[in-house]
């Protein structure tokens, strides 16, 4: 299984040159193996993936944890979308008030886009998941609904070579007492328990964090905590705020480095990184 960062920053793309090094663009992830690809998420840097045909059936799914901008703002720049040979499926959170093709075709409207829904030319099929279980080809995945504003999911994505969690938005502190330590309650720990790579929400310095709140997202250390507490093998940690510099960025992590101890190995998810499980 190969997985490829195209976006880890949060809220909205950055282009200055002090996030040069760790990437500008906002949430996508692509998974690869046996011939099927997924795209977790669609933020601006589902731009940076090769197109080409080449996958079984000219096919490939498209995972979306929520619908929020940053998240779906790459789908009108993808051009499979735009091909009559490619089969395009989309998997996004069901809600009680709009159908998946409703909520998404705000996107794909004037003002916010010019080209319409019916105006793609592509074999498209969505998919609305809650707490679900379903196959894509040579993975299993797994979707829960997770802390993060409005109906927002993580996913599990099991191959026979690896597990992949993956938690872009979460706010597993959320709560009278913060996070909580019995993984039973602990929202999305089905999701994330004993990966062998978890790609987590670590937006906020912990002195960020407590004026942020409710703001669905997660502190450096809370994500550190949270992936022990699920005892995964390996923790990315991505959605980095879109105003802190990669200089800034790095001086957190090396502080969380100096007053955290822990046993898995952690690190910045960064834009080009490829992993294989």
């Amino acid at each position: 299984m190969n997985i490829t960062i195209h976006g880890v920053r949060g809220s909205i793309p950055t282009t200055t040159l002090e996030t040069k090094k760790y990437g500008g663009n906002t949430s996508c992830v692509e998974v690869e193996a046996d011939g099927w690809r997924l795209v977790l998420d669609a933020g601006s840097g589902m731009q940076h993936i090769h197109a080409g045909n080449g996958f079984r059936n000219n096919r490939v799914d498209i995972l979306l944890t929520h619908l929020h901008i940053d998240h779906i703002q790459g789908l009108g720049f993808f051009k499979p979308l735009f091909n009559p040979e490619s089969e395009i499926h989309i998997w996004g959170p069901a809600s009680k008030t709009q159908s998946l093709r409703a909520r998404l075709g705000r996107y794909f409207s004037p003002p916010l886009f010019p080209v319409y829904f019916r105006n793609l030319t592509c074999k498209l099929v969505l998919h609305e998941v809650d707490d679900s279980s379903f196959a894509i080809g040579p993975f299993h995945i797994e979707s829960c609904h997770i802390m993060h504003p409005g109906p927002t999911l993580g996913f599990r994505v099991r191959h026979q070579r690896g597990t992949l969690a993956y938690l872009p938005d979460h706010e597993p502190a959320l709560g009278r007492d913060g996070l909580l330590h019995d993984v039973k309650w602990l929202s999305g720990s089905d999701l994330a328990k004993e990966a062998d790579l978890l790609l987590h929400d670590a937006q906020y310095t912990p002195e960020e964090y407590k004026d942020r709140v409710g703001w669905g997202h997660s502190s450096l250390t809370d994500a550190l905590e949270y992936a022990a507490l699920t005892g995964v093998k390996k923790l990315l940690l991505t959605h980095h705020d879109p105003l802190r510099s990669d200089e800034e960025l790095e001086k957190a992590f090396r502080h969380l480095q100096e007053t955290t101890s822990y046993q898995f190995p952690y690190a910045l998810a960064y834009e080009g990184l490829a992993i294989q499980l």
